[in-house]
């Protein structure tokens, strides 16, 4: 079953419409959207399990240039 995520991402001032071009780019990306106020960027993402979710976080999201921090919400089933 696959790992499903909210990640809100807070962008460097004047990087949102970069930072969210590049990560519509990446694999399992559902949405992103851009907001007013914090955080800068709403990010739902569909990944193979918890470990592709973390390197996607980690070696991907974290690299591209403006992001500052995200705080990750993996979706309970019920």
């Amino acid at each position: 079953m696959a790992t499903k995520a909210y990640i809100l991402i807070k962008v460097k001032t004047g990087r949102t419409k970069d930072v969210l071009q590049a990560l519509k780019k990446l694999a399992g990306v559902e949405q992103a959207h851009s907001c007013f106020g914090q955080p800068d960027i709403f990010l739902f993402i569909s990944v193979q399990d918890e470990r592709s979710l973390s390197d996607v976080v980690i070696t991907k999201i974290h690299q591209i240039e403006g992001v500052e921090e995200t705080d990750t919400h993996i979706v309970a089933d019920s």
